[in-house]
């Protein structure tokens, strides 16, 4: 808990730094811009979480964090940075041709940044409504969404590619959830109507012993004009991992041909 003069010179970030512990807010403060802290204060206020706590994992693009909700419950905090266009180009890739963020070509990276991670939200709910197993979105503002947390006590659930390397599935378990993974893809497809674009063993949790489908930002509708070729690089990556594993699976080219029929 920190206490500190609220009146903070050309800020908005008064007492409420006490929701962060001091460690934390050097690293958050360190890593992230002005504007963010105001947006996570922002959240805060709003009571879409009740404070934050340590990193869960950090990429390229993002850092998520384990946060608390007013139930006390955990929530993941995805927060994009707007620091860095490291990835900026790559981000065309999934957007030309998508008329749902056409609008936002030109745009400052910052709002490029903003309109990201509301295109993440978007796929999130999308794909909850259709019954895919995803971390059900929870709110979001700005460069920061917030979502149900894949793991417990803030610690997450290993990714696929973790819990097989490290010898938590034997080969019953891969069995039942390579199917349930090609299921998840069904629904994400034919329910929802997008394409994942980025499916791997690194973009699936396993929790509870059931496959989670993460990191969504990229997913694209299945009508925009690279999304044949995205959905065979999902099936491509999701059948040699299992296929490495020593599965008997579902011929690639036979579950593209199902998907699109």
């Amino acid at each position: 808990m920190i206490n500190k003069d609220p009146k903070i010179p050309g800020g908005k970030i008064k007492e409420e730094k006490r929701y962060f512990d001091t460690d934390l807010l050097e690293t958050v403060e360190s890593v992230f811009d002005r504007a963010t802290i105001s947006t996570i204060l922002q959240l805060i206020r709003a009571k879409c979480i009740k404070n934050l706590k340590g990193v869960v994992s950090s990429g390229k693009e993002a850092r998520v964090y384990w946060g608390i909700d007013y139930e006390d419950k955990d929530v993941a905090v995805k927060i994009y940075y707007t620091l860095t266009s490291e990835f900026k180009k790559s981000i065309w890739k999934y957007l030309a041709g998508d008329p749902r963020y056409e609008e936002y070509r030109g745009m400052s990276w910052k709002k490029l940044i903003y309109m990201w991670t509301s295109k993440e939200y978007n796929n999130l709910s999308r794909m909850y409504r259709a019954e895919v197993r995803v971390p059900k979105p929870i709110c979001k503002r700005n460069n920061v969404l917030v979502m149900e947390f894949i793991g417990s006590n803030g610690v997450r659930a290993p990714l696929l590619k973790e819990a097989y390397d490290e010898g938590i599935l034997d080969k019953n378990s891969l069995e039942r959830i390579y199917e349930e993974v090609i299921e998840q893809l069904k629904k994400i497809v034919l329910g929802a109507r997008l394409v994942h674009a980025d499916l791997s063993e690194y973009n699936i949790m396993i929790y509870n012993d059931k496959p989670y489908i993460i990191d969504v930002s990229q997913a694209l509708p299945i009508d925009h004009p690279n999304a044949i070729e995205f959905l065979k690089r999902d099936i491509d990556n999701i059948s040699y991992f299992f296929r490495e594993a020593g599965l008997k699976i579902t011929d690639p080219e036979d579950l593209l041909r199902e998907l699109l029929g």
